[in-house]
C-alpha cells in the first residue's frame, strides 16, 4: 500500500523527522510518500497558521492521487475536513489518531503540546471528536515548534516536566505528545515515566495501514462528498 504523509508546514527537517518515525512503524511492504508544501508557514502555531497552510496541503493531496491513505502530520489536524472531500482514500490526522488510541488504553490522558496559543485548537478538536471527556488536560510546555528542531536548549526537559505534573496533578494514565516535532521523543519519555506516551505520527501510520487492510473508504454521501464543479 502507499501512504501519503503531508507535513503542512514548509520545514524540511521536520518532514524528514516525521518520515523517520513513520518508517520505523510501517510494514516492510508499505510505501511512504512524505511531503511538505514549499510556501506555507515554517511552523503551525494556532488558527492563523492553520488557515495559511490548507491550500498547500490541498496541492499535495491532488499531486498524489495514487495514495491508498493520507496522513495529515500536524497535531492540529490542519485542513482535515477539506482534504477528506478530495479523495475516497481514508485521510487521518495525527491528533485524531493519537486521541482515539489513547482513549482505548487509558481512562484519562493528558496532552502536552508546544505554545499556549495551540491549546484552544486542540481542545476544540477533542470536543469535535467526542473525546473531551477522556482528556484530563491539554498542557502547554511553551516551546516554539521550531525549537524542537534543535539539539540545543531544554525542550525535552520542559516536556518531561509537564508529563510529571500531568501524572501527579491530572492523574493522567497516558500522555499524548501534541506536536509532530516531538515524534522522536516518545520512546525515551515512555521509558522514563513508565506509562504510555503516544506520538501521533506513529499512531496514524498504524491506523492507516489497518484501515487500508479493512478496505475503509471516506464516505462520499454528505459532508465529505467530492467538491462540485462551479
Amino acid at each position: 500500500m502507499r501512504i501519503l504523509i503531508i507535513n503542512p508546514n514548509s520545514t524540511e527537517s521536520m518532514t524528514r523527522k516525521i518520515e523517520s518515525t513513520a518508517a520505523q512503524i510501517a510494514r516492510p511492504d508499505t510505501e511512504l510518500i512524505t511531503v511538505n508544501p514549499p510556501n506555507t508557514p515554517v511552523s503551525i502555531e494556532g488558527f492563523y497558521d492553520e488557515a495559511l497552510s490548507v491550500p498547500g496541503a490541498i496541492d499535495m493531496i491532488r499531486s498524489h492521487p495514487e495514495a491508498d491513505a493520507v496522513i495529515v502530520a500536524c497535531f492540529d489536524d490542519t485542513g482535515l475536513d477539506a482534504l477528506r472531500c478530495l479523495v475516497s482514500a481514508p485521510v487521518i490526522g495525527i491528533g485524531e489518531a493519537a486521541f482515539h488510541i489513547a482513549s482505548l488504553i487509558a481512562n484519562k490522558f493528558s496532552v502536552v503540546t508546544t505554545l499556549s496559543r495551540s491549546v484552544p485548537a486542540i481542545e476544540h478538536n477533542l470536543v469535535r471528536y467526542g473525546l473531551w471527556a477522556k482528556c484530563a488536560r491539554v498542557r502547554a510546555s511553551d516551546i516554539p515548534v521550531l525549537d524542537l528542531e534543535s539539539d540545543f536548549g531544554d525542550a525535552r526537559q520542559r516536556i518531561a516536566n509537564e508529563i510529571s505534573d500531568a501524572i501527579e496533578t491530572d492523574r493522567a494514565e497516558a500522555i499524548v505528545l501534541g506536536c509532530a516535532g516531538m515524534t522522536d521523543l516518545a520512546v525515551s519519555l515512555e521509558n522514563e515515566f513508565q506509562l504510555p506516551v503516544l506520538d501521533g505520527v506513529a499512531c496514524a501510520v498504524g491506523l492507516s495501514e489497518c484501515m487500508v487492510q479493512l478496505g475503509c473508504k471516506t464516505s462520499k454521501i454528505g459532508g465529505y462528498a467530492f467538491p462540485r464543479t462551479k
